[in-house]
C-alpha cells in the first residue's frame, strides 16, 4: 500500500510521497521491500496514487532488489480496499498480504501466515499493542482470535484496548467477492464490517515485533533512533566502521571530527575538522558538514550543507537544504527541501519551513513559513552574484544566470568570459558559457587571466561586457560571478535589476539552432595589455635599475608581471610565482603571513620596495626599502602624495572611509580630494567619467586605479607607476611615506536585524542634525571638532559598519565605543 500522502509529516512530504522518506537513509518502502525479500517473496504489487513516479522512478520493475514489481494505479481515490480491488488481477491466485509501505516494521510473517491458515480464516488483521491507541483502529478478540469488536481512531472515552490495527492483513482472493469494481471500500470502516455482519472467518494474529506506523513527525524522528539502537531488525546502509557508527561508501571523516555512537552517515559526505556529529545523527548521502558545526539527534536528508559553527539539535532537515555560518536550528523544528538559511539565523523550536525559503542573515524566525520566496530577494550582492561553491552557486544556476544575461543583450553580441583558476570556477564558467549561447551571444573566453587584463581586453574589443567566475578573496568556499559593462566596471544597479529580473522570471531568449553562439579563444589579451600598459607610463629605461621583491601568491600575474617590469631595466626576485589556488591566501590571517614573509625578505636582500599582489592582480601591498608595510590608507595617502607632487592642481578621488588627513596632505600641491561612497563600482564611475582631470583614484584596501590607462582597479599599473614617479621625484619610497601623516582610525561591524535598519539611520540622521555637520553621501557621516563618524549600512548583510576617526587612537576608540552604543540603545 504505497499511495499515502504522509499528510501529517509536512513538510517533509510535501513534495515526496510517504514511502520514500527515508528512515537511516533508506526509503520506508524499500526497508519493506528488503523485509519481504528476506522472507521469500519475490512478488509484489504497489497500489500507488500520491506521486506515482516518483515512486516508480525510485523502484522501477524491482530488478535492482532482484524482486518483481509492479504497479497499481489509482487514479481517484478508491479507499484502501477499493485500492486492492483494483489489483485484484495479480492478486487471485492465493493467499496474498498486505503489508503497509509507509509503515516501519521488522514482522516475521511466517508466524502469522501459520495462524491465518490454522485458523481457517478469509482474512487475519495483524493487531500490534501501543500506548496511545487515539490515532490507531482499535480491536478486541477472542481467546482464540476471532475478532469481536474493532472501533477506528477513538477518543480516550471510547478506549476499550490497547490492540491496534497495524494496517496489515493476510487475506483470500475470496474477499474480492464482496466489492463492486471501481468502487470505494475502505477496510476498516467497510469491507470488516460486512465480514463481520455475515460472520466471515475474521481474525487478528497479536505481533510481537516492532512496528510504528511513523504518523507523525516525532514518531519519524523517533523511528531513526529505534533503527540506530538495534531495537528493528533491520539492515542500516554502510559498514560499521566503530560500534553503533554506520558509514557509507565514499564517505570522510575528518580524524579532528568527533561521531558520537549512534550515528549513520550517508555515502559520499563529508564530516570536517572540529564537528560533532551524534549521538542519534542520521546524516544523508554528499552531505557537507564545516568545521566546528554540531549535529546532534537530528536527520538530515540528501545533499545538505551545514556551515561552520553551525548547530542542528533535535531536528529535521530536508534535501539539498542549506544552512550557513554560525545558524542555529533548534529542537523539533522541520527546514524543508532546497531551503537556505543565511548566516548567524536562528530557526526556533517547533517551527517548520515549508520547501524553498531564502531566510535573511541575521534572522530569528519564531513563526512557520509555508508561503514566501523561493530563492532570494536580491540576486546581486556586494557587485556580483555569489554564494557557497557547488551548493549555491551551482552548475544548474550558473545556466540560468547566463541565459538571463544573454537575453538582456542584442544578439550577435560579444561577452568576455574568464575565471582563476580553480577547478570550481573553471566549472561554473563552463555552465554560464552554455547560458549564454543559448541566446546568441559570442564568447570570447580568455580562460584564467588577471582581472586588470579581463577589464582592460572588454575595453579594447567590441565586446559589450564581460563576465569573471573566482573564488571570493577572503573565503574560498565562496564562488563570485561578476559581471562587467563594456568600459570593464561593473554593472550598473539598473543594468543588474534587469538580468535578476529576466532571472527570476525566466524569461529567457531561445534562438535558433542556427544561430546558438560560438566560442573563440582570445589569443592576443596580454599582448595588447602589455602594448598600453607600456604606451601609457611612456618610461624609458631607468639609469638606475632598482632591486625588487614582488610575491605574486600564486597568481598567475606570475607569468605576465616579472617580464614587464624585466623592460625597465629592474631586478625582480619572484615569490610565489605560479598559479596554485590551494596555497593562495583565503583569509586576513592567511595575508598578514605572506606580508611578514615579504617584509623579511626585503630587509634581508636590502631590497629597494616589496609588493605583494593580490585579489588576481586588482590590489596590491607594498613594502619600503626599511622593511615597513605601506597598506590600506597609508598606501592611498602615499600615492595621493606623489600624484599631487608630479601633478599639482589634480583631482584625487577617494572614499569617505578615508582619513581628513589626506586633504591636509594635498592642500600644498592644490590638489583637490573628490569623495565618493566606499563601493569599487562608485570608485571605477568617477573614473571613467572623469577622466580628464582625476589622475588618481584609491581605496582603503589595496585597490588603485589611474585613469589616463584603465578606470578600474590596476596592481600591475600602479606599482610600475609608483617607481616611476618616486624615481623622478628622486625619493626613495621610505621617504615619501616618512611625510605622509598619522591617522587614527578605528572600525567595527554591528550585528542588527533588517528590520531595525531603517529606524536606527534614522534616528541618527535626526539627532545627529541637531548637534553636528552631516554627511550623506554613503550612510551617514557626522564631524565633529577634529573627529568623524560614519554608520554605514550593509547593503547584503544584517551589518552596520561603523568608521571613526579621532585626533588621537584613544580618542578614536572611545568614539567608536560611543556610536556602538548609540547603535545598541535604539535597537
Amino acid at each position: 500500500m504505497a499511495g499515502g500522502e504522509g499528510a501529517r509529516l509536512r513538510p517533509i512530504t510535501a513534495s515526496r510521497p510517504k514511502p520514500l522518506t527515508p528512515i537511516c537513509n533508506r526509503p520506508i518502502m524499500e526497508h519493506i521491500l528488503l523485509l519481504l525479500k528476506r522472507q521469500g517473496i519475490d512478488t509484489v504489487v504497489a497500489t500507488v496514487h500520491y506521486l506515482a513516479e516518483a515512486i516508480e522512478g525510485y523502484f522501477g520493475d524491482g530488478s535492482e532488489w532482484e524482486m518483481n514489481l509492479y504497479y497499481s494505479h489509482e487514479d481517484t481515490p478508491l479507499g484502501t480496499a477499493g485500492s486492492v480491488k483494483k489489483a485484484e488481477d495479480y492478486l487471485s491466485e492465493g493467499t496474498f498480504v498486505i503489508v503497509s509501505g509507509d509503515a516501519l516494521t521488522d514482522i516475521d510473517l511466517q508466524p502469522a501466515l501459520d495462524f491465518h491458515r490454522q485458523k481457517g480464516a478469509l482474512a487475519t488483521l495483524i493487531l500490534a499493542r501501543v500506548q496511545n491507541p487515539l490515532e490507531f483502529g482499535v480491536v478486541i478478540t477472542q481467546e482464540d482470535g476471532r475478532i469481536l469488536r474493532f472501533l477506528e481512531k477513538p477518543s480516550w472515552s471510547e478506549v476499550f484496548s490497547d490492540t491496534v490495527n497495524t494496517g496489515m492483513y493476510i487475506l483470500e482472493p475470496e474477499i474480492f467477492g464482496f466489492m463492486e469494481p471501481n468502487a470505494p471500500y475502505d477496510f476498516s470502516q467497510d469491507l470488516f464490517p460486512l465480514l463481520m455482519r455475515e460472520g466471515k472467518a475474521l481474525y487478528g494474529y497479536v505481533m510481537n515485533e516492532y512496528w510504528s506506523d511513523v504518523g507523525s513527525l516525532q514518531q519519524y524522528r523517533t523511528a531513526q533512533e529505534d533503527l540506530l539502537q538495534r531495537r528493528v531488525n533491520l539492515d542500516i546502509p554502510g559498514v560499521e566502521q566503530q560500534p553503533g557508527i554506520f558509514v557509507g561508501a565514499g564517505a570522510y571523516l575528518d580524524p579532528a571530527a568527533e561521531i558520537i555512537a549512534p550515528s549513520c552517515i550517508g555515502a559520499s559526505s563529508k564530516i570536517k575538522s572540529g564537528a560533532v556529529v551524534g549521538p542519534f545523527a542520521v546524516i544523508g548521502e554528499n552531505c557537507i558538514i564545516e568545521e566546528n558545526a554540531v549535529v546532534a539527534r537530528s536527520i538530515l536528508w540528501d545533499s545538505v550543507y551545514i556551515g561552520h559553527a553551525s548547530s542542528v539539535q533535535s531536528a529535521i532537515v530536508g534535501s539539498r537544504a542549506t544552512i550557513k555560518e554560525a545558524v542555529q536550528i533548534q529542537e523539533d523544528a522541520v527546514v524543508g527541501d532546497r531551503c537556505m538559511i543565511d548566516g548567524d539565523s536562528v530557526i526556533r523550536s517547533r517551527i517548520k519551513l515549508w520547501p524553498d525559503k531564502y531566510i535573511e542573515s541575521g534572522s530569528t524566525v519564531n513563526m512557520s513559513l509555508i508561503w514566501g520566496k523561493n530563492w532570494r530577494g536580491s540576486l546581486f550582492r556586494n557587485l556580483s552574484v555569489q554564494g557557497l561553491s557547488n551548493i549555491e552557486i551551482t552548475p544548474e544556476l550558473a545556466t540560468k544566470l547566463g541565459a538571463a544575461y544573454g537575453s538582456s543583450l542584442s544578439r550577435g553580441s560579444i561577452v568576455v568570459t574568464s575565471r582563476d583558476s580553480l577547478k570550481v570556477s573553471r566549472m561554473i564558467k563552463r555552465a554560464f558559457i552554455s547560458g549564454l549561447l543559448s541566446t546568441g551571444i559570442e564568447v570570447m573566453d580568455l580562460r584564467s587571466m588577471p582581472l586588470p587584463i579581463v577589464r582592460h581586453a572588454i575595453r579594447t574589443t567590441q565586446a559589450v561586457g564581460g563576465v569573471t567566475v573566482r573564488a571570493a578573496p577572503i573565503n574560498a568556499k565562496t564562488t563570485l560571478i561578476e559581471f562587467y559593462d563594456q568600459g570593464g566596471i561593473y554593472l550598473s544597479k539598473n543594468q543588474e535589476r534587469k538580468v535578476e529580473n529576466l532571472y527570476f522570471r525566466e524569461d529567457f531568449v531561445r534562438c535558433d539552432p542556427s544561430e546558438v553562439g560560438t566560442i573563440e579563444f582570445a589569443s592576443r589579451a596580454i599582448e595588447q595589455y602589455q602594448s598600453g600598459f607600456l604606451s601609457a607610463l611612456k618610461h624609458e629605461q631607468t639609469t638606475k635599475p632598482l632591486r625588487l621583491v614582488a610575491d605574486f601568491a600564486y597568481s598567475r600575474v606570475a607569468s605576465i608581471y616579472p617580464g614587464m617590469l624585466g623592460q625597465f631595466g629592474h631586478d625582480v626576485i619572484s615569490l610565489n610565482a605560479y598559479p596554485d589556488p590551494s596555497k593562495a591566501p583565503h583569509s586576513p590571517a592567511d595575508v598578514d603571513v605572506f606580508r611578514t614573509n615579504l617584509q623579511q625578505i626585503v630587509r634581508s636582500l636590502n631590497a629597494d620596495c616589496g609588493v605583494l599582489f593580490e585579489n588576481e592582480g586588482e590590489r596590491l601591498n607594498v613594502v619600503d626599502e626599511k622593511g615597513r608595510l605601506i597598506s590600506g590608507y597609508g598606501l592611498l595617502m602615499t600615492y595621493a602624495l606623489l600624484v599631487a607632487k608630479s601633478r599639482p592642481g589634480c583631482s584625487i578621488a577617494a572614499p569617505i572611509t578615508a582619513p581628513s588627513s589626506l586633504e591636509e596632505l594635498l592642500r600644498p600641491y592644490d590638489a583637490h580630494v573628490i569623495r565618493t561612497k566606499t563601493d569599487a563600482r562608485s570608485l571605477m564611475t568617477i573614473a571613467a567619467e572623469r577622466a580628464d582631470n582625476v589622475a588618481l583614484v584609491g581605496d582603503m584596501e589595496g585597490g588603485l586605479l589611474f585613469p589616463e590607462f584603465q578606470p578600474s582597479f590596476d596592481a600591475m599599473f600602479a606599482f610600475a607607476r609608483l617607481l616611476e614617479m618616486a624615481q623622478k621625484a628622486e625619493l626613495k619610497l621610505s621617504q615619501v611615506y616618512d611625510q605622509v601623516p598619522p591617522s587614527y582610525v578605528a572600525s567595527r561591524a554591528i550585528r542588527c536585524p533588517w528590520e531595525l535598519k531603517g529606524r536606527i539611520m534614522r534616528v541618527l540622521t535626526e539627532d545627529a542634525s541637531r548637534e553636528a555637520r552631516v554627511e550623506l553621501i554613503d550612510g551617514i557621516k557626522i564631524h565633529h571638532d577634529e573627529a568623524w563618524a560614519l554608520v554605514l549600512p550593509d547593503s547584503a548583510e544584517p551589518v552596520f559598519h561603523l568608521h571613526v576617526e579621532g585626533p588621537t587612537q584613544k580618542d578614536a576608540e572611545i568614539l567608536l565605543n560611543q556610536y556602538a552604543e548609540r547603535i545598541e540603545a535604539i535597537r
